[in-house]
């Protein structure tokens, strides 16, 4: 029987979790498969990513490897958040829209509070009013507050902004989490220090992100005070997150945070970012609704050029704004021939 001949289907663009992982952490992986290793994250690459991750953050932190985003979210909080605690965040964070109620559950009841924010961000101004019950047996009670670095409109928290944040959080004596899927990203787009990005500027517990910037499947959570760690390893473990095989995440952390790797992944999907930011806002019936600070565009299509991406075997992703805008994303390997070929079809429509 004849083979049907499909449209070849563009997935690059719909997401930064499309790419595959970089060669350095692939070489990791392999060669932390050599021989037998001590499991449950007590191997000589587990163990060592604490110095390594103190090097980088100029401060001795605790860090515990993961396997998703989610669960890095869910535990880290889960360590400053009891059952009847609130946690405040943005509205169109990801632990309100896409966790599917892993925060509340891993918490034991946690309440998410959403803040309408400016442009994705949270303001130190709107926490500080959304703050209270405090003390009140009737309420829940206020706990934690998170943001997300890069944001989801694409946008990064500027170093005082996270700081008058973090000045809110601990006045009221909560602490502050850092959801840090595109940390690299930001940090790059800022050009500051990992330091000067979390503990310095006020942050607590970090979830680093390394998945979507070159890992296959590697995340961490990072404490930057001793006293919050608490239950974490019994926590990970009840959730099934205490893997046994853990030197398999770790090998991709450590390549990953090595000779720059994750930098140099960062600058490059950033730069392939604004390349395409600065082709589509060329158009004068595509609007750009999000500054472009990373590697993530944002922007408002005619229904007639979805279309047609659509119908070119692109994935328009479709959901930002209700609706209104669309989101593109490159990332560590996107090439500026992809860039160039996306903006080239949209052209020719």
């Amino acid at each position: 029987m004849a083979k049907i001949k499909t449209k070849r289907e563009r997935v690059k663009f719909a997401s930064d979790n499309v790419a595959g992982a970089c060669p350095e952490v692939l070489e990791a992986i392999i060669k932390a498969n050599e021989g037998d290793s001590t499991p449950y994250g007590n191997d000589p690459l587990s163990t060592e990513l604490q110095d390594k991750f103190s090097e980088i953050f100029e401060k001795e932190v605790i860090v515990f490897p993961t396997a998703s985003g989610t669960a890095a979210n869910a535990l880290a909080l889960s360590t400053m958040t009891p059952s009847y605690g609130n946690i405040y965040c943005h509205k169109m964070s990801h632990i309100n829209t896409d966790e599917c109620g892993a925060p509340e559950f891993y918490t034991g009841g946690g309440k998410l509070i959403p803040l309408t924010g400016i442009m994705g961000k949270i303001t130190a101004e709107e926490l500080h009013q959304s703050i209270g019950g405090k003390g009140i047996v009737h309420h829940t009670q206020p706990s934690s507050v998170s943001i997300t670095q890069v944001c989801e409109t694409g946008e990064v928290y500027q170093l005082d902004e996270i700081k008058k944040i973090a000045e809110i959080t601990h006045k009221h004596n909560l602490n502050l989490h850092m959801d840090g899927a595109r940390f690299a990203n930001a940090l790059v787009s800022l050009g500051v220090t990992p330091a000067e990005m979390t503990w310095k500027s006020g942050v607590d517990v970090l979830s680093f992100g390394a998945t979507k910037n070159g890992c296959l499947a590697a995340e961490a959570i990072i404490f930057f005070k001793k006293e919050l760690v608490g239950d974490i390893a019994f926590l990970m473990k009840r959730a099934g997150h205490l893997l046994s095989k853990m030197r398999f995440v770790s090998a991709q952390l450590d390549a990953y945070i090595s000779n720059d790797v994750w930098l140099r992944n960062a600058k490059h999907a950033n730069a392939m970012g604004k390349k395409l930011s600065d082709g589509l806002s060329k158009h004068n019936d595509i609007e750009i609704a999000y500054p472009t600070e990373a590697n993530e565009v944002f922007a408002k299509f005619p229904r007639e050029k979805i279309e047609h991406l659509n119908s070119n075997g692109y994935k328009m992703n479709e959901e930002e704004l209700d609706g209104k805008a669309v989101r593109l994303v490159a990332a560590w390997n996107t090439k500026d021939s992809d860039v160039d070929e996306l903006l080239n079809t949209i052209k020719a429509n």
